[in-house]
């Protein structure tokens, strides 16, 4: 079985297993930081290691709800796995959180699946194969004189004032995969992305980005790589066109503090 196709059957069935507590009051505990984590978390991470190392027991294993094992760093590939990307908005009800899986090879994301099952949509994509919802190609929006953006507040607010007359903001996104996602699908033209964004955060959802057509980097114009010793990532944009260099000289200024 391909990888694409064992990334798709595993986090399908923990979408299922997610959703037996979804708005079923689970179990919370809070971790550093004051991060939910919920049972859910726990039994859809639990059900996603044993089946995806049951089936490639070379690949290496980073997870946000499993203990970093550092053997990984000399496996010849990686499984990136957040069981709920989104939890703080799994726990209070809202849709938006996804199962968020990829297979990571020398830093980049060869394989990757945003299962969504409260919102009944599946992403994925593989490198040079394309980005899909629910089996259809996606591409980014055209862009046009009214442009959708998400992200902190504060950083949006440093766009220059022509950009701003532009600008409609969405409203708060519980799940950063799923938001990077959203301008894959055309929903949204761009999002800043605040510092501390974490591997599994967003390894699956800049595969299905960058073959939609977009990109998510950096200040300096540098793609993420995973699945490394440093796994956090500091302030990032993701978008296309004119918008992403505009949102480039804010996170410029940013890392110049």
């Amino acid at each position: 079985m391909a990888d694409l196709e064992l990334l798709r059957q595993a986090a399908a069935e923990a979408g299922r297993i997610a959703m037996g507590y979804f708005r079923q009051s689970p179990e919370v505990w809070f971790k550093t930081g004051d991060s939910p984590v919920s049972e859910a978390d726990y039994a859809a991470d639990r059900y996603l290691r044993e089946t995806l190392l049951a089936a490639r027991p070379d690949y290496g294993w980073l997870s946000e709800e499993t203990a970093d094992n550092r053997d990984r760093l000399s496996a010849p590939r990686t499984f990136v796995v957040d069981p709920i990307d989104g939890t703080r908005g799994f726990v209070e009800g809202r849709t938006a959180w996804c199962v968020s899986v990829a297979v990571v090879q020398d830093g980049r994301s060869l394989a990757g699946v945003l299962e969504c099952p409260a919102r009944a949509e599946t992403y994925w994509a593989t490198a040079d194969g394309g980005a899909f919802l629910n089996g259809a190609p996606i591409r980014l929006k055209a862009g046009g004189e009214r442009l959708r953006i998400a992200g902190p507040k504060p950083m949006i607010d440093k766009l220059p004032e022509e950009w701003q007359a532009r600008l409609e903001r969405e409203a708060y996104i519980p799940s950063l995969a799923y938001r990077i996602a959203m301008i894959a699908s055309g929903a949204l033209d761009a999002s800043f992305v605040k510092p501390s964004a974490h591997d599994w955060d967003i390894a699956a959802a800049e595969l299905i980005l960058s073959e939609a057509g977009g990109q998510l980097l950096d200040g300096r114009g540098r793609r993420p790589a995973f699945a490394g010793a440093n796994i956090v990532h500091g302030a990032l944009m993701a978008g296309s066109g004119e918008l992403l260099q505009a949102m480039a000289a804010v996170l410029e200024r940013l890392d110049s503090r």
